[in-house]
């Protein structure tokens, strides 16, 4: 072979391996932008960011309190010490879909596995890269505060053994595209009942008051009933008037959210597109119309 051919074949090859760089980084990026997306639908900033002014956002420290003790969210930035820096894509998997942390242990359901694992391993693994591509921050995390009884982590696999039981979203060939993106918003992304649905004396989620409210939310107040109800939930909204409330906060008659709530507008469904909030209102208007229970 020529000089010259070999010249040729090595600026082929060169150009080549350039051209499966180029598209593999391109590939990369748009796992962290879906990615940035998802965890937005997810709502991971809420529960991950201390509540403070000058907080690092994803770096953990944030109180969840609940009827069986403070729970301290984790950083899940990706510090190799203190955040998940060295996790591989299998335990984060196993962290979102089976409640199992990189150690074997079992999370506690503060941790809403029970509702993330619905979700894709592609939808997951975009998360990880997303959260991967940010500032690793140093920040260790605090322990919980429990009762005694609650401070092994044997009392956690004990729960999942009663009331957990891991799979993917399923969608309902019955249900049209728009209905069954707003039941995988709702019921896994976005984790809705749980703070909507209330639970047993042991934490479990009632499945037949799916979103009829419960009495107790992480603040300790009641968190209303969004099925469409006419009387307790939210069957007197229009359509708009629900898609309007994801977007900016604004109820009905011209209030706006609380806190809490205001806090899942700002960081998760306001930065929803049109069309997904749209599913999650089909899929709201569609759930059957549930009380609130009386005693």
């Amino acid at each position: 072979m020529s000089r010259a051919a070999v010249f040729r074949q090595l600026c082929s090859l060169a150009t080549a391996g350039g051209l499966m760089l180029v598209a593999l980084s391109a590939s990369a990026q748009s796992a962290v932008e879906r990615g940035r997306y998802l965890t937005a639908a997810s709502g991971c900033a809420g529960c991950h960011t201390e509540d403070r002014e000058d907080a690092v956002p994803f770096a953990g420290g944030r109180a969840i309190k609940s009827a069986f003790g403070t729970f301290y969210s984790p950083n899940i930035t990706p510090d190799r010490e203190t955040g998940i820096g060295n996790w591989s894509d299998a335990q984060f998997i196993a962290a979102l879909h089976d409640g199992i942390r990189p150690d074997g242990a079992s999370y506690f359901p503060a941790f809403p596995f029970p509702s993330y694992t619905g979700m894709t391993t592609d939808d997951a693994l975009d998360i990880k890269a997303y959260l991967f591509s940010l500032p690793a921050v140093r920040q260790a995390n605090r322990a919980h505060e429990l009762p005694w009884y609650l401070r092994s982590r044997l009392a956690a696999r004990a729960w999942k053994l009663l009331y957990f039981r891991a799979g993917r979203f399923a969608p309902d060939p019955s249900r049209d595209d728009s209905w069954n993106r707003g039941a995988y918003l709702v019921r896994h992304l976005g984790h809705c009942g749980q703070c909507h649905t209330p639970r047993s004396r042991f934490g479990a989620l009632i499945a037949d008051r799916e979103l009829a409210g419960s009495p107790s939310g992480v603040k300790e107040d009641s968190v209303p009933n969004i099925t469409p109800h006419e009387a307790d939930g939210i069957g007197t909204w229009s359509a708009p008037d629900l898609e309007l409330f994801l977007e900016i906060g604004m109820l009905p008659d011209g209030d706006f959210a609380g806190a809490g709530m205001g806090q899942v507008i700002d960081e998760n469904t306001s930065q929803l597109t049109g069309e997904d909030r749209s599913a999650i209102t089909n899929y709201l208007r569609a759930l059957p119309a549930l009380p609130d229970k009386r005693s």
